[in-house]
């Protein structure tokens, strides 16, 4: 192609020159500049031909003979560029069925999804080529089973990012740390995960058919060009093949194009395509969620409680753990103390003071006095460090009762709503399994 294109710089100046004014206008307003083509043709480049069937397509003549001469230069790149130029000026009903097919080739699990075909996909997501464009694109991908080579696990966070580590259910507001207890949080993260993926099922299913009931509905039977387009991919691809883009950019993996699709925020008519290939993962997704809501609460557990392991039961917290559980908060809560054996010396030094008072100066009962009340003074304040730990001892005692009962309550609460979680979780993964049957075919 080069060296055609060298050898006659003028051909070829006359025709990206043209080739760049008609995707401009095709993009504005969805015709074809008023003036003719000038350009002349370049022996052996698809381009001129190409240039001169789509100018017929849009006049309503009979592009055969110039279309014969472009699909024998590049068969590929004159469907490529003949499907993405009727998409962006809104007449991509006007292409031939097989167009589609030679323009998109095949895609891979293995290989980087073309620019080429990433625009293709975009168009006919937007609806331009009408219903059979988006089914032609959803038999590509239903061909390479992508679900089988899939880790759900992703999926599940592209659709539903940013979910809580710990979901704390109504009954267990009052013992947070009980939510986090594997046996009680499988059910009910497995329930708030079902509810989300439902909800983000509903927000993409009806945000295309909001926009297929708008005045721009999916088909494109306004006939829109590519100026009322939120992408400009085709555009790029376009001005690419008439040598007048930049370096194309990186290519990425069919599954990264379709989880970025999947995330919110993203583009509704690629997500209804990204969550129809999605359906059979988030069937199997939504079977698990369901059965781990149903899981039934253990009868005994086995729960921490002021940094002590109290085993429960239905009627009531076990005595032989809290009578530990009391052991241990004795243990930890007396403060082992010696003797007061200074308090003990200066007693006795002062009885000795008294009795040598008697036959001495007067100085020795003043500090006998001084340190028998000094060493009573220590009694005391012993005395109050006691009664203090025992009072913190009662009350950790007696605190760890009531919240032992009050668990033993919050399990049974617990139990009480496992069978509504049970019933919701069951319409949320039946809702979820209605939404996406329905797919993108739906909407038409």
């Amino acid at each position: 192609m080069s060296t055609d294109l060298t050898a006659s710089p003028p051909a070829a100046t006359e025709l990206h020159r043209y080739a760049e004014a008609l995707l401009a206008h095709l993009a504005a307003k969805g015709t074809a500049p008023p003036a003719a083509p000038s350009f002349r043709d370049v022996p052996g480049y698809w381009l001129p031909p190409a240039v001169e069937a789509l100018v017929a397509i849009l006049a309503g003549e009979d592009p055969l003979e110039p279309l014969s001469r472009a699909a024998g230069r590049d068969q590929q790149q004159t469907a490529l560029f003949l499907c993405l130029a009727l998409a962006v000026s809104g007449q991509g009903s006007r292409i031939h069925a097989s167009w589609l097919g030679t323009a998109f080739g095949e895609l891979s699990l293995d290989r980087p999804v073309s620019h080429g075909q990433r625009s293709l996909w975009l168009a006919a997501a937007r609806g331009a080529y009408g219903p059979a464009g988006k089914i032609f694109v959803l038999r590509k991908l239903d061909a390479l089973a992508v679900q089988e080579h899939a880790d759900p696990r992703q999926w599940v966070q592209a659709i539903a990012p940013g979910e809580p580590a710990v979901v704390v259910p109504p009954s267990l507001v009052d013992f947070p740390e009980m939510a986090e207890i594997p046996e009680l949080a499988r059910p009910a993260v497995a329930a708030a995960r079902l509810a989300r993926l439902r909800g983000r099922c509903a927000e993409i299913t009806s945000a295309r058919q909001a926009e297929h009931d708008t005045a721009a509905p999916l088909d494109n039977a306004s006939a829109s060009p590519a100026a009322s387009w939120a992408e400009d991919e085709p555009l790029a691809v376009l001005r690419a093949l008439i040598g007048q883009g930049g370096s194309a950019g990186p290519m990425a993996s069919l599954s990264s194009y379709l989880l970025d699709d999947l995330r919110p925020g993203a583009d509704p008519h690629l997500a209804a395509i990204a969550l129809h290939v999605a359906a059979p993962i988030l069937r199997g997704v939504a079977e698990e969620l369901e059965a781990d809501s149903r899981l039934e609460p253990p009868a005994t557990l086995t729960v921490p409680l002021l940094g002590h392991r109290i085993l429960l039961h239905p009627e009531g917290p076990d005595q032989a753990s809290l009578a530990a559980a009391e052991e241990s908060i004795v243990t930890e809560g007396v403060v082992p103390r010696a003797r007061p054996w200074a308090a003990m010396v200066l007693i006795v030094a002062g009885v000795a003071c008294f009795i040598g008072a008697a036959f001495a100066t007067r100085l020795l009962a003043a500090a006998a006095v001084a340190m028998i009340g000094l060493a009573g003074w220590q009694l005391w304040q012993r005395r109050k460090l006691v009664e203090a730990d025992a009072r913190y001892v009662a009350g950790q005692v007696s605190e760890l009762k009531e919240l032992a009962e009050g668990a033993v309550w919050a399990l049974h609460a617990y139990a009480r709503e496992s069978d509504a979680r049970a019933k919701q979780a069951a319409e949320d993964a039946a809702e979820l399994t209605r939404l996406i049957r329905r797919g993108p075919r739906a909407a038409h």
